[in-house]
């Protein structure tokens, strides 16, 4: 069946790979290309994860997304329905919906290994920073 056009409807979709928060669908999987749906509740945020080998592109069908990523997680991307985000492999980073709905999206995934990886966070922010004096 790996060769052959298919069709995968809402219902075919099985259950992704878990990360606190979120809740993956999967809907192809090959060796080497991973895509599903993904949803996230209002005002909920992933846990801290990140895709190993693979990089990952995320299409937000609706509502919003915040990216948090980077040293500390100080990085940030928000992102709303028709936005596209890139995460390259390993990147440490969390999903949050600061809307008032769910938010729906759409990933796909190329590379190899494991695809979800969950931390426990990304890696401390340096010291002597550019930070705010006090």
């Amino acid at each position: 069946m790996g060769d052959e056009v298919r069709l995968v409807r809402p219902e075919d979709r099985t259950e992704g790979h878990p990360t606190p928060g979120m809740h993956r669908e999967e809907a192809v999987a090959t060796g080497g290309m991973w895509a599903g749906h993904v949803t996230t509740g209002a005002g909920v945020a992933s846990g801290w994860h990140h895709h190993g080998e693979h990089e990952s592109t995320i299409y937000v069908v609706s509502g919003a997304l915040r990216m948090e990523f980077g040293p500390g997680g100080e990085d940030v991307l928000e992102a709303t329905a028709g936005d596209f985000l890139y995460v390259p492999p390993h990147a440490v980073h969390r999903e949050l919906n600061p809307g008032a709905t769910e938010s729906t999206l759409v990933v796909v995934r190329a590379g190899s290994g494991e695809a979800v990886v969950n931390v426990d966070g990304p890696a401390p922010a340096r010291e002597g920073g550019t930070g705010p004096d006090v």
